[in-house]
């Protein structure tokens, strides 16, 4: 049985001290809840198929029906990650980030080695939350990110920590309360063709592409 600590971090001077608890649990191959500029996510270390796998479990799911975005602090290793893309894309993500949106570029044959799931496409988000950003840069690649769903009670996002740490202390290892939470996803972005288009309205307004 999982033995979960609940970490506060103030949302606008997060604490690197704590931060770096954070961090080693996820280098161990521990799993997260923390906050983004939307809802709270499920997260670890996106290099990590232990990690993983264990949130594979924690959602009852195969690797395959998987929806995940990389968390990353900001623009400078996009390109590790993915395919090249036109220079519009990198405009509009420029805009849009640090921000709530998603962008979904094609991915390059690094990240199916790295994550161990065959993955055609890879959700890229770089959240306006600095806890998020800074858990992204000390770990020093991306975190694995996942929506963190509440179907048993309600067809909502969970956005108390209080009430995150009483349902899924015995599931994961850290729930990082960075206050409460929203209840809008983010605007997802198909970027793998010549234009983008919404996949998803959320929080993110597509105005601010242009």
């Amino acid at each position: 049985m999982n033995t979960c600590i609940c970490i506060k971090i103030h949302p606008q001077n997060p604490e690197e001290k704590k931060l770096e608890i954070v961090i080693d649990i996820l280098r161990s191959g521990g799993i997260i809840i923390y906050p983004t500029d939307t809802i709270y996510g499920l997260g670890c270390d996106a290099w990590n198929k232990k990690a993983i796998d264990k949130i594979l479990r924690i959602k009852q799911i195969k690797d395959t029906d998987l929806k995940f975005s990389l968390i990353c602090s900001d623009l400078s290793h996009i390109s590790d990650y993915t395919k090249p893309f036109d220079s519009t894309v990198f405009k509009a993500m420029k805009k849009c980030f640090p921000g709530p949106f998603t962008f979904i570029l094609p991915a390059n044959s690094i990240i199916s080695k790295r994550l161990h799931i065959h993955k055609k496409n890879i959700g890229i988000r770089v959240p306006n939350n600095k806890i998020a950003r800074m858990i992204a840069k000390l770990l020093g690649n991306p975190l694995m990110s996942t929506s963190l769903y509440d179907n048993v009670d309600t067809s909502e996002y969970i956005t108390d920590p209080d009430i995150i740490m009483e349902k899924y202390q015995k599931l994961v290892d850290v729930v990082v309360d960075g206050g409460m939470g929203g209840q809008i996803p983010s605007t997802v972005l198909d970027a793998t063709g010549n234009t983008i288009y919404v996949v998803r309205y959320g929080l993110g307004n597509v105005e601010d592409m242009y």
